[in-house]
């Protein structure tokens, strides 16, 4: 396989860098990477792998574009609404650079499909944004045998490692267990800064390049520790945990993480024609509910297990937050400790309906 005279002329900043070169760009070009995630991380992520002429780019998301998301997820606009995150980036991205190939998965990665979907693909790029696809990603690849470029936010806070890499350390050595589904809240409830994810997705696009080219120093028992705050950026070491082995994927993921069973969704529409039906439980803090709120028993997600008693059960229970994620992590403590009645959870959360 050769470059095209067009490649060549897309890709001259490379092929004068003495450690790339035309050699380098046909690694790039013969590289097949698959990114989950088409949100925050895998924005930016997707765009310099594009940009680099990785010649294959899988795409795994089945969400789709939200509003909110066009304060950090800077491939969408206005126009793109309601439409796949996935088709609508490998769209875009095909038209940036006609010379790679987009491979779109509109499908969740579980534990029936993760392992052939891997199968396909040279690296993993973990764009997502919740512990059970985290566990299991690291998982699938440790069965696989690829590397695993990880990345992750929190307000203005962000981390990048690589794990998995030639019999390194994996997730679960930094991680062995997943924290409680209320101890962790994600980015729909307590915010990011809009530039964070790009940050960090950058840097998770160079982890893959250098894999790639086989350059520099990969990340690969350190973990990048980035404030976006004071710009301060720290290397902490991470040894591999060789009492940890893993031999076949978890049959259930949420379960793993402490989430019980499926909770069931109504929007806010539902409830209001259905309205009698329901006791109302308000998981979210003091502050948001003197904002606004429906008429409901308050009781903040932090102080829940105490004050189970408090709860009615002569109707089923609609649990409501600001986004719909306290109020399934109330679900499942309920759940956990039996509630009687069925209990439901407000699609996205009160926000979208204010």
């Amino acid at each position: 396989m050769q470059l095209s005279k067009e490649e060549k002329q897309q890709y001259n900043r490379h092929l004068i860098l003495d450690n790339i070169g035309d050699q380098g760009q046909l690694k790039l070009k013969n590289a097949k990477v698959l990114v989950i995630g088409a949100g925050g991380l895998g924005c930016p992520i997707l765009q310099y792998l594009t940009a680099a002429g990785v010649g294959t780019i899988g795409i795994v998301d089945h969400d789709t574009i939200d509003q909110s998301n066009l304060q950090r997820q800077i491939l969408y606009t206005h126009d793109d609404l309601g439409k796949y995150k996935a088709k609508v980036a490998a769209g875009k991205l095909s038209r940036f650079n006609p010379y790679v190939k987009f491979e779109v998965h509109l499908e969740k990665v579980t534990s029936e499909n993760a392992l052939n979907l891997f199968s396909n693909y040279d690296i993993i790029v973990d764009g997502s944004d919740n512990f059970p696809t985290r566990y299991l990603v690291n998982d699938a690849v440790v069965l696989s045998n690829k590397p695993l470029v990880f990345g992750s936010i929190f307000k203005f806070e962000g981390q990048v490692s690589v794990f998995n890499y030639k019999n390194g350390p994996t997730y679960r050595c930094l991680y062995p267990t997943p924290p409680k589904p209320n101890e962790v809240p994600n980015c729909s409830e307590i915010g990011v800064l809009g530039v964070l994810p790009g940050i960090i997705g950058s840097l998770q696009a160079n982890e893959v390049l250098k894999i790639i080219l086989e350059l520099g120093s990969v990340l690969s028992g350190k973990i990048l520790a980035y404030n976006a705050l004071s710009s301060e950026q720290l290397i902490f070491k991470l040894k591999k945990n060789e009492t940890m082995h893993i031999e076949k994927l978890e049959d259930n993921y949420d379960g793993f993480c402490g989430i019980l069973n499926k909770i069931k969704e109504i929007t806010f529409q539902d409830y209001a024609i259905n309205k009698t039906n329901y006791n109302v439980l308000d998981v979210r803090t003091k502050a948001e509910r003197n904002d606004y709120y429906i008429e409901s028993i308050h009781i903040p997600l932090d102080e829940l297990e105490t004050r189970l008693h408090e709860i009615p059960q002569n109707k089923d229970l609609l649990v409501y937050c600001k986004s719909g994620v306290r109020s399934k992590a109330a679900i499942t403590i309920l759940q956990k400790h039996e509630f009687s009645k069925n209990a439901v959870n407000l699609k996205d959360g009160l926000d979208t309906y204010n």
